[in-house]
């Protein structure tokens, strides 16, 4: 598994808005003039849910497993994998992790001055 690579967001320069996912225009104010800018990683997670009928082979492996909504600082709202003691409101740190050919985000509970999982 690859881990550590930060999430990254796109950033309107007109508005100031962050998306988490990779629009064509801003859905604030139109500007499709959106820049890339990298996370911090952190937040606060707003949902979780844990998985135990993994919905194939390469995640059964892993289940149970903890699924998160967390809003990050800089804004967007992004779903991902996480530790299974994690509740709502708590402050959490992610990364991008990779296996095999699956690449998501791992949230895992935020310390101070921690950072993303390497």
């Amino acid at each position: 598994m690859t881990t550590g690579r930060c999430l990254m967001l796109k950033h309107c320069s007109r508005c100031g808005s962050n998306w988490s996912l990779h629009p064509f225009a801003c859905a604030t104010c139109g500007n499709t003039q959106l820049h890339d800018l990298q996370s911090k990683g952190v937040g606060v997670v707003k949902a979780c849910s844990v998985v135990t009928r993994a919905p194939d082979a390469r995640w059964r492996a892993l289940a149970p497993y903890t699924i998160v909504l967390v809003t990050l600082d800089e804004g967007p709202t992004v779903m991902g994998q996480a530790d299974t003691e994690l509740a709502v409101g708590d402050l959490v740190i992610g990364s991008v992790q990779s296996a095999s050919t699956t690449e998501f985000i791992r949230f895992s509970r935020h310390q101070q001055n921690a950072q993303p999982e390497s």
